[in-house]
């Protein structure tokens, strides 16, 4: 399913036609731009030049480890996942210099995975990531990635986690982080706030980010 495709699933037909023809017209530029700028960001960069994990179960860093021991050129970005300290003996336990892994805590959802790192990796003129999260997960990430980075000159190719154990996601839910992703493109707020469970998913990332203690 390519951008415009996903930009269907917005009801225009419940507004009214005024605002339902101007949100038409945003969305088919937004498409366009998208569009252009990911078809430029692979000819830029043919190849992935970095890896970027999603959290969600520690199996995904675990196979991260194991695919950036395989990709030793690249550095690696884990957003929100495991505690600090697991995390990094999953990669010091796979071979991996910790020198090119950063653990990222501030998101707190699929939106956020991508709004709060897309600058880190514009300021080192990064293009194109492997984009690792699992199997189910993977329709959501890459609808949202794909306005997210797209938008902002990011290719994305998707390595997908196989996990028998969890169904697909909804049409429902890919929609509404769809619908997010597109607010934040216009605006620059994701909306995670809006969560009930908002202020225990930042706690618990702010917690998994403590620093490691200073050996003795």
């Amino acid at each position: 399913m390519n951008i415009k495709q996903l930009f269907q699933s917005f009801n225009l037909p419940t507004l009214g036609v005024t605002s339902a023809l101007s949100v038409g017209v945003a969305l088919t530029t937004l498409a366009n731009v998208i569009t252009v700028r990911s078809t430029l960001a692979l000819q830029q960069a043919p190849e992935p030049q970095a890896i970027l994990m999603l959290g969600g179960s520690i199996d995904r860093e675990e196979f991260t480890a194991s695919f950036a021991k395989q990709h030793d050129h690249l550095e690696v970005w884990v957003s929100s996942g495991v505690d600090r300290r697991t995390a990094t003996e999953i990669f010091q336990q796979a071979g991996v210099d910790l020198g090119r892994v950063h653990l990222d805590y501030r998101a707190v959802d699929t939106v956020t995975n991508f709004s709060t790192l897309v600058e880190d990796l514009k300021k080192r003129d990064i293009s194109h990531v492997y984009l690792i999260t699992s199997d189910f997960h993977m329709p959501r990430a890459t609808a949202v990635a794909s306005v997210v980075f797209g938008s902002q000159g990011i290719a994305f190719t998707p390595v997908a986690i196989s996990s028998q154990d969890y169904p697909s996601e909804s049409g429902i839910r890919i929609a509404r982080d769809l619908s997010r992703a597109v607010v934040w493109r216009f605006t620059g707020w994701a909306g995670e706030n809006l969560n009930p469970r908002y202020a225990l998913r930042r706690a618990i990332a702010e917690r998994d980010a403590a620093p490691l203690p200073e050996p003795s």
